[in-house]
């Protein structure tokens, strides 16, 4: 579970760009982790994960929200097995 979290927070860095590529883990909770607020619901067959006062929102935003289609263009399919075949979206505000 450790390294797909690494992984994750790794792919995140990479889409923040800078100064947050380069912190620490340390800083990178303290700065990006502490700081948002969100809400997660359930709309037919997608969990929405909305966050609210997310640095680089506009990067975010380009990267994850409508993040189904985005993966259907890539030839990915969408559903999440272990999330009972639900799909998963973001919006950021």
């Amino acid at each position: 579970m450790s390294l797909i979290a690494q992984a994750a927070i790794h792919q995140l860095r990479l889409r923040l760009g800078e100064p947050a590529a380069k912190w620490d883990a340390e800083h990178f909770a303290r700065n990006l982790f502490r700081g948002l607020e969100g809400d997660i619901r359930v709309s037919r067959d997608t969990v929405l994960v909305t966050y609210y006062n997310a640095p680089n929102a506009e990067l975010l935003r380009a990267h994850h929200e409508n993040l189904a289609e985005k993966l259907r263009q890539q030839g990915i399919e969408p559903r999440i097995p272990w999330l009972y075949d639900f799909h998963l979206d973001f919006r950021f505000k």
